[in-house]
């Protein structure tokens, strides 16, 4: 669909140079949907074309189905979300059955995510979609912090993580781009970032949810049945911005997949001024199941508005001198 609106230039939003690239994939625009918070994108694609967005990065999907963490699962928080979903999904043999023959049907560009409990598993998820057509990049998720064993989040020790990502590499080839999703319950994420690329890895997805509990006053026991949980929402954005700055600051070469509270236009270029590449969008879909579009046009019309040439031109912004 195309927008209505014009920009401050008088020309239509469409014509604006949106497009983006992820190691060697290219996207359209860099807008994508946020791991876990869209399944395989079928619940969204009834408010909107998944092929108009630059892409659906899928749950993180394992070797095996999983049944995930006891419940509650979910709490409110001001200003966000804590979420112990933990990582429940049906396994690779029946996403690559059902969910990823869907989703290449609708035209729409697919990042796929893999999670794993050995650096061995995720080497076999590797193997299994390395040949299957519709992939345009692999989210390796070594952070998320939904699990019962905090020791299988590799990517708070950064051997673990470039060991990882390593097997990984070695199994897909260098064909298909390899994204690292890391924490940012770490001291030092700038290492563990250079760490992961010096194994193999394209570009960077920063950042995953925060490790967080709450309470629940009436019980006066911890709201949510496996205790801790990720914490999502506006109320992560800024370290998702200081993040962000400091990995485009010491590898400004690489792309980021920037995440965490976007829920705005001005939230995303907020991201990208950082130094991300994209931006993928998340909780907020839970509010608005059009987050994801509208987002995306208004991103579109404040770059144009603020007399950026391209959205190229405007990643890692913030970083250059003022003269």
């Amino acid at each position: 669909m195309e927008p209505s609106w014009k920009s401050s230039r008088g020309y239509p939003l469409s014509a604006f140079d949106f497009r983006t690239t992820l190691g060697n994939a290219l996207f359209n625009t860099p807008i994508f949907t946020a791991s876990g918070c869209a399944s395989s994108g079928k619940e969204l694609s009834q408010f909107f074309a998944l092929k108009d967005i630059g892409a659906v990065v899928t749950k993180s999907v394992m070797n095996k189905p999983r049944y995930g963490r006891a419940t509650p699962r979910m709490a409110e928080t001001p200003s966000g979300m804590l979420n112990s979903i933990g990582l429940q999904g049906p396994g690779i043999d029946a996403f690559l059955a059902a969910d990823l023959p869907w989703l290449v049907e609708q035209n729409s560009r697919v990042i796929v995510s893999i999670a794993g409990e050995t650096v061995e598993e995720y080497a076999t998820l590797a193997r299994k979609v390395r040949a299957v057509p519709g992939i345009s990049a692999l989210e390796v998720n070594i952070s998320c912090p939904n699990v019962e064993n905090r020791g299988l989040v590799f990517a708070c020790d950064p051997d673990a993580s470039r060991r990882v990502i390593d097997g990984v590499r070695r199994t897909i080839g260098g064909e298909i781009p390899i994204i690292a999703k890391l924490s940012p319950d770490v001291t030092n994420l700038a290492e563990i970032a250079i760490g992961v690329v010096d194994a193999g890895a394209d570009a960077l997805a920063l950042i995953n949810t925060v490790l967080g509990m709450s309470i629940n006053l009436e019980t006066m026991r911890p709201h949510l049945g496996g205790r801790t949980g990720g914490l999502s929402g506006p109320a992560i954005r800024p370290i998702a911005v200081r993040a962000i700055f400091q990995v485009h600051e010491v590898m400004p070469g690489i792309p980021i997949l920037g995440m965490g509270g976007v829920s705005s236009g001005r939230d995303a270029l907020e991201l990208i001024l950082a130094g991300a590449s994209g931006v993928s969008v998340g909780t907020a879909s839970f509010g608005n199941p059009h987050a994801v579009i509208e987002i995306q046009e208004e991103l579109r019309a404040l770059l144009i508005a603020k007399n950026f040439p391209s959205l190229k031109s405007a990643i890692g912004f913030a970083h250059r001198e003022i003269t």
